[in-house]
């Protein structure tokens, strides 16, 4: 059905010009206007007042009036080092909020929050927050995250959802819904759902794969886990790739990367097992690599909480490795899970070294990269310059390859997976809600390059 015209807002509250148009082809009777949001307050202890500090053994250093001064004048005079959308976050300051505030605890209006210099370059001049679809029906933007150049559309995999049906009780009466949405312009589209059996599958995390994609299907009570092909273009005709390790059935696939070799990489925690649509693991929480062209199958990485997003540098010479341990599975929808701050809530990577009798490749040096200080590390990406970009509690968090903190997009209600479009364009799931940032014109993600 063809939904009312309508204006969006950028993160300031700014309608653009001109009002989008959006076609909706699924099973909604509903024609309400869908109004964008603009990110909620954040904390920031940067901004907030000073309060007196009881203790008296060590002054707190006087606070830098002007939070621009920790940069190099050649940054200072740039445009965009002073746009309505970023703030520069004062470390030093923040660091030593323990000693000078109450609390951090005052409104972060803007979306936008540079840690390093180096992020302004990410940013480029005119960075944009933009609330493409807000539905309040369903959790409808949750994983994959997979645009597909060709067609000029973006593949998302919902949260789940619940089913009443007869037939969804081997999916303890849960279904996913992959949305597709195909761009006419940033601000212009149709969205679909798209009609295979994706009611068995679960599917979750994805990638671009050939002339398609591949989804992890975190499978049913009945249907075994594992990955699946999934065609871009109609009739989205799916294909198993693979569903066992060596006769044993996986646990529940929650994301995948693809390397430049042809190998699959995958992770596989017990969230399905957790959330009641899973049979009792049979196998450790691991993740793999696969070979299509061989069907080798081998474990790659262990001794993780809950290994979730995966993603390769821009030279393949590092993967990363997200850990959600943090918030275990719910088997309610009702009741989402309580996080617990002594659980993994980090990012690890591994050093890709090559045997060199077989050329077969393999992980070594384990070390953290990263922990995250809002909610858990979920989706992961990497720019072509090397940065790493994680969905997280409050938004897209940003490192440099060195594991610096250098740069926050604050998302109300936080990110859970993303993807790069073109030329600095990212779509970033929200669950009820479908963001689009615009980052600087340069900024090409890791996977496509474009």
């Amino acid at each position: 059905m063809i939904m009312n015209w309508h204006r969006q807002k950028t993160a300031d509250g700014n309608p653009l010009s001109p009002a989008h148009k959006v076609s909706f082809s699924d099973s909604s009777k509903s024609s309400e206007k869908r109004n964008s949001g603009r990110p909620s307050s954040r904390p920031s202890s940067s901004s907030n007042s000073r309060a007196g500090d009881s203790r008296t053994d060590s002054p707190a250093p006087p606070r830098r009036k002007d939070s621009q001064q920790r940069l190099p004048s050649h940054t200072r005079e740039k445009p965009w080092a002073s746009n309505r959308n970023t703030q520069l976050i004062d470390r030093q300051s923040e660091a030593l909020w323990q000693t000078t505030l109450t609390s951090p605890t005052s409104p972060q209006p803007k979306p936008f929050l540079i840690y390093h210099d180096s992020f302004l370059r990410v940013l480029g001049p005119n960075p944009t927050l933009t609330c493409l679809i807000d539905d309040p029906r369903a959790p409808y933007f949750h994983e994959a995250g997979v645009f597909h150049p060709p067609t000029n559309t973006l593949f998302i995999t919902s949260n789940q959802i619940p089913d009443p049906s007869p037939d969804a009780v081997s999916t303890a009466h849960k279904t996913i819904i992959i949305t597709k949405l195909e761009f006419f312009s940033p601000t212009d589209f149709t969205r679909d759902k798209v009609r295979c059996p994706e009611r068995n599958y679960m599917a979750n995390g994805g990638t671009n794969y050939r002339d398609g994609l591949i989804l992890c299907a975190q499978g049913s009570l009945r249907e075994p886990a594992g990955l699946i092909y999934m065609e871009a273009k109609r009739p989205h005709k799916t294909t198993n790739l693979l569903n066992n390790y060596h006769s044993r059935p996986f646990n529940s696939p929650n994301d995948v990367a693809v390397h430049s070799d042809g190998s699959i990489w995958f992770t596989d925690p017990i969230y399905g097992y957790e959330q009641g649509f899973r049979p009792k693991p049979q196998l450790p929480q691991l993740v793999y690599r696969f070979d299509p062209a061989t069907g080798d199958v081998r474990a790659v990485a262990d001794s993780f909480g809950r290994p979730n997003g995966i993603a390769f540098s821009p030279d393949e010479n590092t993967v990363y490795i997200t850990d959600t341990d943090s918030i275990h599975g719910s088997p309610s929808l009702s009741s989402p899970p309580t996080p617990s701050p002594t659980r993994a809530a980090s990012i690890y990577a591994f050093t890709l070294i090559h045997e060199p009798t077989t050329h077969l490749p393999y992980l070594t040096n384990r070390r953290l990269f990263a922990y995250i200080d809002n909610g858990v590390p979920d989706g992961i990406k990497c720019d072509t310059w090397g940065n790493v970009y994680a969905g997280c509690g409050d938004g897209i968090q940003v490192w440099n390859c060195g594991g610096m903190l250098i740069g926050k997009v604050m998302v109300e209600g936080g990110v859970s997976n993303f993807c790069f479009g073109r030329g600095g364009e990212v779509w970033a799931c929200g669950e009820r809600r479908l963001w689009r940032v615009g980052l600087g014109g340069e900024v090409r993600g890791g996977i496509l390059g474009i």
